[in-house]
Formats: structure tokens, sequence, C-alpha cells
């Protein structure tokens, strides 16, 4: 006799809701007491060597709306192209620079911002040089897997047409959408989660 399967009702998925900023960024929530500052706040010290810029942008829905509720991670190398992390082999990076950032979005705009450098160039894995970029992290409500995707320098366009990866984006008109605005040392990132102008992001 087979078993009947409708005694168990399936359990409602539930999204990251407002519990991403509430445990990753609690001094800006107003949760005092857990960190002095929330971790990845700061990137950069006096004695960070490397060229100082700045990132902003806005994590924008299909409609072009700001999200509110975003957060916001950065990877990158350092000014020499080597990364602070154990399973870097190619030499030390710079000590006085963390290579990882987190910002919350927030605001009438949504706007996130880091204070970092301007990273250098790391290689592919066959060994060609990519061109500087910065890895972002994004997730929201309503996002249960973190997206990735990449941000290139709108002066660095040698490199930036043949670096690896941005070769390999099939529809080229898109490369654009992983390519900032503006000019050293302020650049501007809106990361589009759909839509026209939705940001090409990658499946590490």
């Amino acid at each position: 006799m087979v078993q009947a399967l409708d005694y168990l009702k399936e359990t409602a998925s539930q999204t990251a809701g407002p519990y991403v900023h509430i445990g990753l960024t609690p001094n800006f929530c107003g949760i005092g007491g857990v960190y002095d500052t929330d971790l990845g706040t700061t990137m950069v010290s006096e004695r960070t060597l490397g060229e100082r810029i700045t990132v902003s942008g806005r994590v924008l829905d299909g409609t072009g709306t700001p999200l509110k509720d975003a957060l916001v991670e950065i990877w990158q190398a350092d000014a020499a192209g080597l990364y602070n992390s154990p399973s870097e082999l190619r030499g030390a990076a710079d000590p006085a620079f963390s290579g990882w950032g987190r910002c919350p979005t927030g605001g009438e705009d949504g706007a996130f911002r880091f204070e970092t450098i301007k990273p250098g160039r790391v290689p592919f894995k066959d060994g060609r040089p990519m061109a500087p970029h910065i890895t972002f992290w994004i997730v929201a409500r309503g996002i249960n897997v973190g997206l990735h995707t990449r941000m290139y320098f709108p002066d660095e366009a040698e490199a930036n047409a043949a670096d690896p990866l941005l070769l390999r984006v099939e529809h080229r008109h898109r490369v654009a959408t992983l390519v900032a605005t503006g000019s050293a040392p302020s650049y501007m990132f809106d990361i589009h989660l759909q839509g026209e102008k939705e940001t090409v992001f990658l499946d590490i």
C-alpha cells in the first residue's frame, strides 16, 4: 500500500530579512556594545601603501529603486597586486591594508561608500594578468544566495580590453555594467539587480 504523503506541509521559506544588518552591522542599526565599530568599516590607515580612492554606489532593483537594506562587501588586492590572505603565495601583502570592507546601504538614496586604494593587477588562473578590479558581494532581503560581481576602472581601458574575465562576457554591450564611472580618486559603481542595465553577476 502506498503511504500517504499529505500529512506534512512544506515549511515556508524565509529570506535574509532584516537580520543581515542586525547581525553584521549592529552599530549601524543602533545596537551598541557588540563591536567598537562594525567590522569592515575601515580598510586603510595612514601607513597603507597605494593611491587612495573612494568607491560609492547604490544597489538598485528592476525599477531603478535603491535598496535600503542591502549589505555590500568588497575584496581586493593591495597596490602591489597581493591579497591579504593565507592562500597568497606570491609574496607578503601590505599589512596596513585589510583587503576587505563591508558597508550597509542606507538613507534615502540607499548608497554605500568605501575608502580604499586602487588595487594592483593579479594573475588569472592561467597566468595572464587581469585588469585592476574589486570584487563585490551583495545580500539583501529577498536575495537568498549572495551575488558576486566585479568593478573595473574606466581609466584602465587597455588592461580592461585584455582582461581574461571580461573577454568571456558573451554579450559585449554588458561589459559596461562591470566598469565604474568617474575618475580618480572618486569612482561610482551602481549595481542593478534586474532590468535593462542588469549588472553581470559571476558564478563563483
